[in-house]
């Protein structure tokens, strides 16, 4: 109950320090629809109670189940041929200070195919710079979703119903597709702010919003060995950490489990930054942490090995960035460590292979953006926002009932 309380308390904790200042008590609920791909007659349908899942119904790579420990039970033995993924991720806004820090860490950075490095950025709208989401887009890291309000606590987000969750997020693709160039085909994961949840609800929306996967539910039981990404087509055995957890039948869509670190006093920890008892302010200490919970994958069943964190925890210690720049770098010297996107490792998992995962590099895209600065009245509060934006500024702050900034 213990390991509970700290890893929830630690998210807490973490996202209301470290959201660049993303607080809003906006509750404004819509219906809109927002990508072509929006179904909202499978969200609506009646659901199911999920069952127990089993490997002869739930096959890749339309299907996984969550209790899978294995790419392919035939790949039992042979564990250390298969590839280990690392999904860097970071939360919340990109502005000028922590972009140009994403850039220094990933500068150079290289997978054993020669691709280059990438990880996924879940992005929440207020305050973001739009033409610096661009420049990410474009150099091949993943773009996902985190909201456009970043709601008002935990309470916003377990109580949400699944209008206000495609409201959420729908906007923000919209707000993505006009203001980043980024194609809302490409976008498909999203991660709820304070990792909370609203059971069914929050997968519903994934599925008609037309995306792919969810990266919000931490783990403490699975972490040893670690646990794969599944689907919902079945009834999960992930332990409900920050609840309501789903217990319904969603075909098709992915959870990303978020596996705990554990800190230097035992303590799981869903987010570097949420970690209770971190090591000594020093790059040894800070590297040779990350290279335990790192082994704790790469000796075993190479699940994906997460490093979820805020930006600002760069910023929290003298020799936090320092560290993590030698830690990824010392991980791009393995000849079977791949540092990518969320949605690129679930093509392996879907698809899995021993050895190479990939047979190419993703194509980068190449969209043009001309940056312009706008200075913009947030309706809801009558404050003027700053804002970049690539090729045309909006007429008011885009927002939940607005996302394109429309005269209205």
């Amino acid at each position: 109950m213990k390991y509970a309380i700290v890893l929830i308390l630690g998210v807490l904790f973490a996202t209301t320090l470290l959201c660049d200042g993303q607080k809003t008590k906006n509750k404004l609920k819509s219906k809109n629809k927002v990508r072509t791909t929006v179904a909202p007659q499978l969200a609506r349908l009646d659901l199911q109670k999920a069952e127990p899942c089993s490997a002869a119904k739930c096959k890749l790579p339309d299907c996984r189940c969550s209790d899978a420990t294995l790419p392919r039970p035939k790949f039992k033995g042979k564990e250390q041929e298969i590839p280990q993924f690392v999904t860097i991720t970071f939360d919340d806004a990109v502005n000028a200070v922590n972009y140009a820090q994403y850039d220094l860490l990933f500068d150079g950075l290289t997978n054993p195919d020669g691709c280059p490095a990438t990880g996924t950025f879940f992005l929440s709208h207020e305050y973001t710079d739009y033409v610096r989401v661009n420049a990410l887009y474009n150099a091949g890291h993943e773009i996902a979703l985190h909201s456009v309000t970043h709601g008002d606590g935990t309470d916003y987000w377990r109580e949400a119903d699944i209008d206000t969750i495609e409201s959420e997020f729908g906007a923000q693709l919209q707000i993505l597709e006009t203001f980043a160039k980024v194609d809302p085909k490409k976008i498909q994961g999203m991660r709820l702010p304070f990792l909370q949840i609203s059971g069914n609800k929050t997968f519903e929306a994934v599925k008609s919003l037309g995306l792919t996967y969810d990266s919000s539910w931490p783990t403490q039981q699975f972490k040893n060995p670690p646990m794969w990404p599944y689907t919902l087509d079945y009834l999960s055995v992930q332990d409900c950490q920050i609840g309501p957890c789903p217990n319904a039948e969603l075909p098709g869509v992915w959870v990303n489990p978020m596996v705990t670190w554990t800190d230097t006093e035992g303590y799981s920890c869903s987010m570097i930054d949420a970690c209770a008892y971190p090591p000594a302010d020093e790059i040894d200490a800070l590297f040779e942490w990350m290279l335990e919970n790192f082994n704790r994958h790469y000796q075993s069943n190479r699940a994906p090995f997460g490093m979820y964190l805020h930006a600002a925890w760069f910023s929290r210690g003298r020799n936090n960035f320092a560290a993590f720049k030698k830690f990824v770098h010392h991980l791009s010297t393995y000849p079977d460590v791949y540092m990518t996107g969320i949605s690129r490792m679930l093509e392996y998992v879907k698809k899995p292979v021993l050895g190479e995962p990939f047979k190419s590099c993703e194509v980068k895209p190449k969209t043009q953006c001309q940056a312009v600065h706008c200075n913009v009245q947030k309706t809801s509060t009558g404050e003027i926002r700053y804002m970049s934006v690539c090729d045309k500024c909006p007429i008011v702050y885009p927002w939940l009932k607005n996302p394109l900034g429309l005269d209205m």
